[in-house]
């Protein structure tokens, strides 16, 4: 009869370990999940700024809550900033004024907050990026890439809620916009702002629900999001860059323990030094310079953080009448006059409202056209998906110009032209820089894909000059070794697709727009090379049955 012997730990942190783990079975969850292997890619960094500035953001906003008081009650402060000593302004910025000047480290602190807030942004909407160029949102990460642009969408409510919180001039003129906006919504619209800011603009209100957002509400749906996020990044695997021995079926990487979390851990403290680094040398969101919010004042020159300006230059781009014809409508209703104001509420939610769309619904856009259902795990190079780097440059370009735009005056100024000329050039790069965005991004990778072409069947230049016994010169070009032609080569060649029939020989309407944006699409392409040309190619230099049949090509077709 065999006995069992329990396992006693001899150490005072095993004994708590092996508690711990008796009764929640945590063993089970770390072996399996430090068992999950993941590629090893300078581009995959981005993810995890955007989550370690997420830290950030958790430490240093814990630390703010402790002497912000989201307050708009009238007080007359009496702080150590002596320019504002004696001036009426709300408690919330009487509160931040404290945390900068009479709180030990509060500076520091809330330029990290800051400064995290604005590289989280950065950091999300660049991960977005190469997730998009990569086609790392193919199936089975569909629902993973409408989880990240929710994500980016929160980030961007975060940082605004929290950019207002100062109750400063410049945070006020960025709420009165959203006054603007929310008022030119039909007949609600002035309701809305009511409940909103708890009265007529700036009311009593608003400062002390945004910082509800700001704190809990917001913070709350990230966490559940990123979670989210984490979970299909483990359940789906990551994805890889193609390589020797790299498959849809496989992950080529290291180990979440102890290699990538050591790395991971290392590459935390790399971004927390930067950050502060940067926090302690450049200063950002100097409130004191300017001065309480009062809605009397215009002040010139205000811009909002970059995340948010492309709302503000959208608006700026926006004309109020086109000839004859006026954006401002008034609607007769039984009650009275309506004011529709088409060039407050176009601007506002039009330009936004195509971007996520667009965003949300292209990897089923994508995969409607292509009629591509397979699972993917390999990513793509940019170059190689023309089309799709040609909308995403497009896209970049659009949003752009529109960030530009809400610097228009200060373009104007800075530069020495006029203020209407800048605006008139930027609604042109408005409707023609996508249009050119697209089709130079779309050449450019057909013209690498021609150049990779070019360097897989006749080598690599070297610079060395030879000379043929019949006097030619040439240059020496150098075989490529089985890294470079496997990415060179491995690639999927897109051809199009035209319209096809269903069962009953009816090719439907629905069918003849795909048909024709498989055309547009793919129309200009430029194929991979194959396995067989390469071996002709070897053949016609030379080389024997025997080299040709062992060539990099056939092994990686394999």
């Amino acid at each position: 009869m065999s006995t069992i012997t329990e396992y006693t730990p001899k150490t005072s942190t095993g004994r708590i370990a092996h508690f711990v783990d008796q009764r929640v079975g945590g063993s089970g969850i770390v072996k399996e999940f430090g068992r999950k292997i993941f590629p090893d890619h300078w581009s995959f960094m981005f993810g995890e700024v955007a989550l370690y500035t997420f830290v950030l953001l958790l430490i240093s906003g814990t630390f703010l809550t402790f002497f912000f008081d989201p307050s708009m009650t009238h007080v007359i402060y009496n702080g150590s900033y002596n320019p504002l000593r004696g001036i009426g302004m709300s408690a919330a910025y009487a509160s931040t004024l404290d945390i900068s000047f009479d709180v030990r480290g509060g500076l520091f602190m809330r330029q990290v907050h800051h400064w995290s807030a604005i590289l989280f942004v950065a950091a999300v909407s660049v991960h977005m990026l190469r997730v998009f160029f990569t086609g790392a949102f193919r199936k089975p990460r569909e629902l993973n890439w409408v989880v990240g642009g929710v994500l980016l969408i929160l980030a961007m409510a975060a940082g605004f809620t929290g950019y207002s919180l100062p109750d400063d001039l410049l945070s006020g003129n960025g709420l009165r916009i959203i006054d603007g906006v929310v008022k030119s919504i039909p007949l609600v619209g002035t309701y809305i702002s009511l409940f909103l800011f708890g009265g007529e603009f700036p009311g009593t209100l608003i400062i002390p629900r945004l910082y509800s957002l700001h704190i809990m509400i917001v913070p709350a749906i990230i966490l559940l999001m990123v979670g989210i996020h984490l979970f299909m990044v483990v359940v789906h695997k990551h994805t890889q860059y193609p390589g020797p021995g790299r498959t849809n079926d496989n992950v080529v990487g290291f180990p979440v323990g102890p290699v990538y979390a050591a790395k991971a851990g290392g590459f935390f403290f790399i971004v927390y030094g930067i950050v502060a680094a940067i926090s302690g040398l450049l200063t950002i969101n100097p409130v004191w310079n300017y001065g309480p919010y009062d809605p009397s004042p215009v002040s010139a020159g205000t811009q909002p953080d970059w995340y948010i300006g492309f709302v503000d230059g959208a608006l700026r781009l926006m004309p109020g009448v086109l000839g004859n014809f006026s954006f401002e409508w008034n609607i007769p209703f039984p009650w009275g006059v309506n004011t529709l104001s088409l060039n407050v509420l176009i601007p506002a939610l039009i330009p936004a409202g195509i971007m996520f769309t667009i965003m949300f619904a292209w990897p089923w856009i994508e995969s409607w056209v292509t009629k591509d259902k397979r699972e993917h795990h390999l990513l793509d190079r940019p170059r190689n998906a023309p089309f799709r780097t040609g909308m995403g440059v497009a896209g970049v370009v659009s949003y752009c110009v529109m960030w530009a735009a809400a610097s228009s005056d200060l373009i104007a100024t800075h530069f020495h032209v006029s203020l209407n000329d800048v605006t008139y050039w930027l609604r042109v790069l408005f409707i023609l820089g996508p249009i050119l965005g697209f089709v130079v991004a779309r050449r450019i990778a057909l013209s690498l894909q021609r150049k990779d072409r070019e360097i897989v069947l006749h080598g690599r230049e070297t610079g060395v000059i030879e000379m043929s016994p019949e006097g030619a010169f040439s240059e020496r070009h150098a075989d490529l070794d089985v890294y470079k032609l496997h990415t060179l080569v491995n690639y999927e060649d897109r051809k199009v697709i035209p319209a096809q029939p269903n069962a009953a020989g009816h090719i439907s309407r629905s069918e003849k727009r795909r048909g024709a944006l498989s055309k547009f699409f793919f129309e200009d392409r430029v194929a991979p090379v194959t396995p067989s040309e390469l071996a002709a190619l070897k053949a016609e230099h030379g080389h024997g049955p025997a080299e040709v049949e062992g060539s990099s090509t056939e092994s990686i077709e394999k």
